[in-house]
């Protein structure tokens, strides 16, 4: 199966893909299916709601709690209004009960409704939530939905049947390996095998208009975050610092050692401060990660001559193919294999967007790519406070400035190497199984619990 560019790029809300996106989804479906068939929304009375694995350990931190509650309501990430949140979520807190897709009106107290399994170890994912509706305590309506990264959710039911039949693709590749042979075969840039895949789905006008609010809401969120100040949200008192940087680096000279790097760090803050406060961004391909692939689009945009929207377009389709490996191949979730897996993947996919569209030839994409998640490797993700804030934050202002130096590495050989991406992807996906579960977003170990919080 080989992915959309428009299933790994999604405009969602801060602060995490699979914690905060997944599960409001989830919910979503679930109040979606209480008004199907033989039941209504009028014959439900109360709904309950059990987090478990990572989602329990780390839930409030990451916001599934306040997730949960706004897709019942009917929220989607793509749409919803993110400065009401914190006031509907007091609302239904302050009333005990909360509105089944905005019509009918349920008992539910998040301090009862809302349950923990901090014990669970749920499988094959490590993010599951169940659901469960009553009328007069009985249950008539039970889902369980697992959160897998990215954003995407799957039922048990389908997890257990196989996938169905996608469009047939001209260019279909399940390795890099596949991508190169059909890029050499018919003479074409990697972004143009992920284009005509793309067609085979939906018309070249919606693949333009789709990309292009891709790229607009990553600017957007930029743009946000270097313009708010203050303490990010949780019990850290995390200070902002993209503000205060964009304020001296744009009194720095153009011609100072690394200001370009300095740039790129930038980007990457604002756009994390911005997942970390519950903001709206883009998942790319995950929140955690969120920062790196805007990031280095800027550095495209505003430091690569000749750089233009259609560069823009052909770096996010070669992303998208290098995405596309890593997430069906291995795992973009921080919960399934580490952090090698989000910020590992996103660095990847900058760094062959980047390739790309600085004219590097489909083996040298593959190159800069496989450099890129190749020293990422055994990445973990132990978030302190159980929050997207430290290490997340800086960790992609990191990862973004690596991205540039793996294309630049590549562009510099010929695209050939030692260590091939399919091999690197494969190390990924056995590094994050032998993996202990404490450096899988549950804040059980590393800097976690080696770091005083004060």
């Amino acid at each position: 199966m080989t992915v959309s560019a428009f299933e790994l790029f999604s405009v969602g809300i801060g602060p995490s893909s699979s914690h905060t996106v997944g599960p409001m989804r989830a919910a979503r479906r679930f109040a979606e299916l209480l008004d199907e068939g033989e039941h209504t929304l009028t014959t439900i009375d109360t709904v309950e709601v059990e987090l478990m694995g990572s989602l329990a350990l780390t839930g409030v931190g990451h916001g599934t709690d306040r997730a949960v509650m706004m897709g019942l309501e009917g929220e989607a990430p793509e749409t919803i209004d993110v400065e009401r949140i914190g006031d509907r979520v007091q609302r239904i807190a302050d009333d005990k009960q909360l509105s089944l897709l905005g019509r009918h009106a349920v008992r539910f107290d998040p301090a009862h409704a809302i349950t923990f399994n901090r014990s669970a170890r749920p499988t094959p994912y490590s993010n599951a939530l169940t659901l469960t509706a009553r009328r007069d305590d009985e249950i008539v309506e039970q889902r369980t939905y697992f959160s897998v990264g990215g954003g995407f959710i799957h039922e048990q039911a389908e997890l257990d049947a196989p996938p169905p039949p996608g469009p047939e693709l001209p260019h279909p590749f399940g390795s890099a390996a596949e991508l190169i042979a059909h890029a050499d075969g018919a003479d074409l840039p990697i972004s143009e095998i992920v284009r005509r895949n793309e067609l085979a789905q939906r018309s070249e006008e919606e693949i333009e208009e789709r990309l292009s609010t891709i790229w607009r809401a990553m600017q957007e969120c930029v743009q946000r975050g270097l313009t708010r100040e203050g303490v990010l949200p949780g019990r850290l008192g995390v200070p902002r610092r993209a503000a205060k940087l964009h304020a001296q680096l744009r009194l720095a000279s153009p011609d100072s050692p690394l200001v370009q790097l300095e740039w790129v760090n930038l980007y990457a803050l604002s756009v994390n401060e911005e997942n970390a406060s519950g903001g709206r961004m883009v998942t790319a391909p995950t929140n955690g990660a969120a920062g790196i692939i805007p990031a280095v689009l800027h550095y495209y945009v505003n430091f690569v001559p000749g750089a233009s929207e259609e560069g823009v377009f052909r770096f996010l389709l070669a992303a998208t193919a290098i995405g596309s490996l890593c997430k069906e191949n291995a795992s973009i979730s921080g919960a399934d294999v580490g952090c090698q897996g989000e910020v590992g993947t996103a660095c990847a996919m900058a760094a062959a967007g980047l390739c790309e569209v600085l004219g590097g030839t489909p083996a040298q994409v593959e190159n800069a790519a496989e450099i890129a998640m190749e020293h990422n490797l055994g990445l973990t993700c132990d978030p302190i406070a159980g929050l997207v804030q430290v290490p997340c934050i800086e960790r992609n202002a990191v990862a973004s400035v690596k991205a540039i130096n793996a294309c630049q590495l590549a562009l510099r050989g010929n695209g050939s190497h030692f260590v091939s991406l399919d091999d690197a992807i494969r190390t990924m996906r056995e590094t994050g199984r032998d993996m202990s579960h404490k450096y899988k977003e549950t804040s059980l170990g590393g800097l976690a619990v080696n770091v005083v919080e004060c």
